[in-house]
């Protein structure tokens, strides 16, 4: 991956679209950050459904899946996706 987010807020703002099915996943909205090493390790998009008294699970998406940030969208390249994993 050779561009750069500035922030996290930039990433926040980002559409994730899956480029191995062309689906569009979400806006990002978290990250999951190792504090020991000082690395981004994911990025979460909201899951879908939920239970009357739950909110839906988050998909974790690894750093290692994604393929390219731009502007307006983060591609990732994910086969296989779950919730929470």
């Amino acid at each position: 991956m050779t561009e750069r987010c500035g922030t996290l807020n930039g990433l926040r703002d980002k559409e994730v679209i899956n480029t191995e099915n062309g689906s569009r996943m979400g806006y990002v909205c978290d990250v999951e950050v190792d504090l020991a090493a000082g690395k981004l390790t994911a990025i979460l998009v909201p899951g879908e459904g939920g239970g009357f008294f739950s909110k839906p699970r988050d998909i974790r998406i690894p750093w290692e899946k994604i393929v390219r940030i731009g502007e307006d969208t983060v591609l990732v390249s994910c086969l296989s996706l779950t919730e929470g994993n």
